[in-house]
């Protein structure tokens, strides 16, 4: 079945639309709050390893391989991954859509 479209036109700035993929349990509503970022609110953020796999669409165990195949720029804090997301644009463009 497939998840319901859900719009994020409501939000004001792109901030709160972070907040919202940060907070949101329900898959659909993060992916719709992730596709309202506006990539010059990304350039400073850090991202955890759900919204990673989010922003790449992409499972999050897939994130989690390439962390395994040191293939993916990430560290750790404690026992968490996260990413910034200049380094990911940055891996991505060089491996290109086959990386994932």
């Amino acid at each position: 079945m497939k998840a319901p479209r859900v719009s994020v036109t409501a939000l004001p700035v792109a901030n709160e639309a972070f907040l919202m993929v940060r907070k949101s349990q329900n898959p659909a509503v993060a992916m719709a709050a992730a596709e309202a970022l506006d990539p010059s609110v990304l350039a400073s953020q850090m991202l955890t390893a759900q919204e990673l796999a989010l922003y790449l669409r992409v499972n999050r165990s897939t994130v989690y391989r390439l962390l395994k195949k040191r293939q993916l720029p990430g560290f750790r804090i404690g026992s968490e991954w996260r990413f910034q997301i200049e380094e990911v644009n940055r891996w991505f463009r060089e491996k290109g859509p086959g990386a994932l």
